[in-house]
């Protein structure tokens, strides 16, 4: 088995928001090598870990075999209300959306524009791969995937590069990237390649479509009491939960003074976290990868 030897990210907050103990169930829809699960289960809660990766899921069940309270299933967290029918509803659903540490490590996953690897970038082990993607899409659609899931500015010469660059692994296209950017518009914290590196494996995996079924879908899978925590690593994700949280939160449109709400303008959540929590001074020091995350929750109040 291959090792998934992950740093969990804002495990202290996220398992504190949730709530876990004695009877309840909390569904992980991002399993990853079980580190929010381990924590959770320590605090009492029946936990259901859900991941498209069998390496992923290998390493957790291998890490928690002697939990009698967990069980793991293959799939995506935007398919629960299929995945976990049979436990619906539960009193609470987490997500960490980001790539974990194992992936971006292992050259053969192709995730990373730092190791030469084959353009891989699947979070599972089905569907076309990235550099597929690249091949099959043509110009126009390439520059469409750039722009919508990475926000490149230069998403019509990266395209023209990438498809020239065919067939092309990762350090090709890392390589694609710099030829087709020039090199004063370079950003100065990022590498130049991390948003089309970022489109391109949300557009294999469906990372927002994933994200948006599993939000339409928060009022089925949560109990009243019941709460869902998002953790995401970027702005296009981040803006998406809390547009939908505050929509799923509502709000009042009374005229002042009415003792009750009769507009039915307020909804069936309310916010648990105002603004969205980061990691600590100390957990960015121990883990960078953690900086750019943000952890926003909501709670089922009827």
């Amino acid at each position: 088995m291959a090792d998934f030897g992950h740093q969990t990210v804002l495990l202290r907050e996220a398992v504190d928001v949730l709530q876990p103990g004695a009877g309840k169930v909390i569904i992980d829809g991002t399993l990853g090598g079980g580190g929010h699960s381990a924590a959770l289960l320590a605090r009492g809660a029946r936990v259901l870990g859900v991941d498209r990766d069998p390496v992923a899921l290998a390493a957790a069940r291998a890490r928690l075999t002697d939990a009698s309270a967990f069980e793991a299933r293959q799939g995506n967290f935007g398919e629960l209300l299929s995945v976990a029918a049979d436990v619906l509803p539960v009193d609470g659903v987490l997500v960490d959306l980001g790539v974990s540490s194992p992936q971006l490590d292992v050259a053969e996953r192709g995730f990373s524009f730092q190791k030469d690897g084959p353009l891989d970038m699947r979070m599972g082990d089905t569907g076309r791969t990235a550099a597929e993607l690249i091949a099959e899409e043509d110009e126009a659609q390439l520059v469409q995937v750039l722009r919508e899931y990475g926000e490149e500015p230069f998403a019509r010469p990266i395209a023209r590069e990438l498809k020239r660059a065919l067939p092309v692994r990762t350090l090709e296209a890392a390589e694609a990237v710099k030829r087709a950017v020039p090199r004063k518009a370079w950003p100065q914290k990022i590498h130049v390649a991390t948003r089309t590196f970022q489109a391109l494996r949300m557009a294999v995996n469906q990372e927002l479509e994933s994200l948006e079924s599993l939000l339409a879908a928060l009022p089925r899978l949560l109990k009243v009491g019941g709460r869902a925590a998002v953790i995401s690593f970027h702005s296009l994700e981040d803006r998406k939960v809390k547009e939908t949280f505050r929509d799923l939160v509502g709000g009042c449109k009374c005229p002042p003074g009415l003792p009750v709400c009769v507009c039915g303008g307020q909804g069936d959540f309310t916010l648990v976290t105002r603004k969205a929590l980061a990691p600590s001074d100390e957990e960015i020091a121990a883990n960078p990868r953690a900086r750019s995350a943000h952890l926003r929750v909501v709670e089922r109040i009827r």
